[in-house]
């Protein structure tokens, strides 16, 4: 099934035309059987419609993900441990969030079935934490980079915002120094 990669009066680079173009129309290309579009046309005034492959949009500041992390997503995964009926008071029944961080939708983070079950909004708001954190490593880099380029006129508070960046990157990024485990005098015989 097809998604929308863009949206109407998105700017997009049209690579066939080598141009910049604003989305008028999204055209969704339905077939009989299927719940969803299996094709999105865009309409972009220029006489004909565009696949999303010969499309790019604009990339902007905030939508930068760092390489070594990689583009993070949230999926739902079908609750087998319970039916749809039974878990009600979950935010979307019969689901459950998984953070995928590899291109090919394996590895990540996802949690027990009693614990979602026990909190599932803590659990939901922990998944779309985890899955915006490269973006938010991202944010925090361009905010200590920003303040670092003219760090004598920027106001104080900024400055303290872009302190507390650096360290949060750091304390991610280095490898943390394991401490030995204490040696008993039974271990050392």
């Amino acid at each position: 099934m097809a998604k929308a990669q863009f949206q109407k009066g998105q700017k997009v680079w049209v690579e066939s035309v080598g141009v910049w173009a604003h989305i008028e129309r999204v055209n969704p290309v339905w077939a009989k059987g299927f719940d969803e579009p299996v094709r999105i046309l865009y309409d972009l005034g220029l006489g004909r419609d565009f696949l999303d492959k010969e499309l790019k949009g604009e990339e902007r500041p905030e939508d930068r993900v760092d390489p070594v992390a990689g583009e993070w997503r949230l999926l739902r995964a079908r609750n087998k441990w319970q039916a749809p009926e039974d878990c009600a008071h979950h935010p979307r029944p019969g689901t459950f969030p998984v953070v995928v961080t590899d291109e090919n939708d394996w590895g990540g983070w996802r949690t027990p079935g009693a614990e979602y079950d026990r909190d599932p909004e803590k659990i939901e708001f922990q998944a779309r934490l985890i899955a915006a954190s490269p973006k938010l490593l991202a944010l925090a880099k361009d905010l200590a980079a920003f303040v670092s380029e003219d760090a004598e006129n920027a106001p104080p508070e900024l400055l303290k915002l872009a302190q507390r960046a650096v360290g949060l990157t750091r304390r991610i990024q280095d490898q943390p120094i394991v401490a030995e485990a204490p040696r008993t005098a039974a271990a050392g015989r």
